[in-house]
C-alpha cells in the first residue's frame, strides 16, 4: 500500500512541477527518484531484524 501511495505522490509532484513551468524531463527525474527511493525502502524493509521472524 505504501508503494502505491509513493507512486501516486511522485506522479502528483511531476504534474505540479510541470504545470509550474519546470521542464518536463526534470520534473520526471525528480518523481522517478521519489518512486525509486520508495521502492528501495520497500525492498530493504524485508531485511530488517524485526521482519526475519
Amino acid at each position: 500500500m505504501g508503494l502505491i501511495l509513493t507512486v501516486a505522490a511522485g506522479l502528483v509532484v511531476w504534474i505540479v512541477l510541470w504545470a509550474l513551468g519546470t521542464k518536463g524531463f526534470d520534473a520526471f527525474m525528480l518523481s522517478a527518484a521519489i518512486i525509486l527511493l520508495g521502492a528501495a525502502l520497500r525492498i530493504l524493509s524485508g531485511y530488517l531484524p524485526s521482519r526475519r521472524g
